[in-house]
């Protein structure tokens, strides 16, 4: 197989049982979900020669409903990017211009799928890093409900907002890979019963008459003129079958980039803490005592933002601040929780361009990280409400770069925003 954009870190075959659903398909899987004997990296030379003992629950639940993993993709470093260029071996092209970013931090997942080298991917999703490489590649890719699908076997970087997704062509494909990966795990306490046993590609029929369709105002406001034209287009077509469009305010938001990277650097701060060289990570072999050689094995280890996202991480939860940033993030998520909760007593589900923007060039992004976190925000707040969403294409812009429209569902709302994506998709 000819990776042409980056897209894997590892390119080894794990076959499947000969029978299941997924049996004949192929699935690239993020390369920090692990996979026994099969190095998983993170994106990071902290991890370049870990190879787990175990596999995760959603590798089993792939080989043994007969899939073929076809490699580990590429990724920004422990998943801290949105652009899939802070990983340690190199940047991700994106399969429809290669001047330009896949998105991320599940770029390889999208480039897999988009340039035809896999069937489907899985990536996970802590603030849209699902969503925003399916809409900067032109495929599906779904976000879904917060213990849903077991997290047992992801490394972790902000374990009270990430989940795993599928990546796939078409909606009812990412709908086929979410009916396998989903449903309760005996090693993930934070699994729900709720929603096993659907059927979500049984759902993708694209029926939405009579489904009313909510447009938060804050959320489509800021997008570039190109992406909104693309997004009101979208709109008409819902419209014309039979949906009723109506706007709705989620004032919210205004804090919700603000309230989640105070709430994943945090955490992120914490679980990274493991790769130390000592119980994991490449040992720097320094001498000393064990906090300098802390210090150095991880200063040479890992990228610039990984360690940005650390150090601001540790500063919002030390003393004097914990309150002053950490407390107040904790408030603003409530905040972001309820006002969906209300939006939803109205509308079926929730409308917004996925990214506010077309996918950048390489490198035009990666050196102002405030730009960076301000793509996402679209996509956090649904993170900080622990709610399901798909990106579907919604169209091209006059360039012909994707476009991707994001619908967002209540709680366990699954079948509700497959059913409304499969119009697109």
């Amino acid at each position: 197989m000819a990776d042409a954009h980056n897209a894997f870190v590892t390119e080894e075959t794990i076959e499947g049982a000969d029978s299941g659903p997924l049996a004949g398909a192929t699935v690239a899987v993020k390369d920090n979900i692990s996979t026994e004997g099969v190095r998983t990296t993170c994106g990071s030379e902290m991890l370049a020669e870990y190879v787990p003992p175990y596999d995760a629950t959603v590798v089993s639940r792939l080989t043994d409903a007969g899939a073929t993993i076809v490699g580990k993709t590429n990724m920004d470093e422990f998943g801290m990017g949105t652009t899939t260029e802070t990983s340690a071996f190199g940047a991700t092209t994106n399969p429809v211009d290669e001047e330009r970013v896949p998105g991320g931090s599940s770029g390889g997942s999208a480039a897999a799928v988009a340039a035809g080298d896999a069937d489907y991917a899985l990536g996970s999703d802590t603030g849209g890093s699902v969503r925003c490489p399916a809409a900067f590649c032109g495929v599906v890719g779904i976000k879904p409900t917060y213990g849903l699908v077991s997290r047992y076997g992801l490394v972790a970087y902000a374990n009270s907002l990430e989940q795993i997704g599928p990546l796939a062509p078409t909606v009812e494909g990412a709908a086929e890979l979410l009916d396998v990966i989903a449903g309760p795990d005996e090693h993930d306490a934070t699994t729900r019963d709720a929603g096993a046993g659907s059927d979500y590609a049984a759902a993708a029929n694209g029926d939405v008459d009579g489904l009313t369709v909510g447009v938060p105002t804050e959320l489509v406001e800021g997008a570039d003129d190109e992406v909104r034209a693309v997004f009101e287009d979208a709109l008409d077509a819902y419209r014309d079958a039979g949906a009723e469009i109506e706007e709705v305010s989620l004032p919210s938001v205004e804090y919700g980039v603000a309230a989640y990277y105070v709430i994943a650097m945090s955490e992120a701060s914490s679980n990274l803490a493991r790769f130390d060289g000592v119980r994991y990570g490449e040992s720097g072999g320094f001498e000393g005592n064990w906090n300098e050689s802390f210090a150095e094995t991880r200063a040479e280890n890992l990228g610039d933002e990984v360690k940005r996202r650390i150090l601001l991480g540790t500063y919002a939860l030390s003393a004097g601040y914990h309150d002053k940033y950490y407390k107040q993030a904790q408030e603003a998520r409530a905040w972001v929780r309820q006002d969906f909760e209300g939006a939803f007593e109205d509308v079926d589900v929730l409308a917004t361009p996925t990214m506010p923007v077309l996918p950048p060039k390489l490198g035009e992004s990666v050196d102002d990280p405030l730009q960076m976190y301000l793509m996402d925000a679209n996509t956090v707040p649904v993170n900080l409400a622990n709610l399901p969403a798909i990106s579907v294409p919604a169209g091209e812009s006059s360039e012909g770069l994707p476009v991707g429209l994001q619908l967002v569902g209540p709680t366990f709302g699954e079948e509700t925003i497959i059913d409304a994506a499969a119009l697109l998709g």
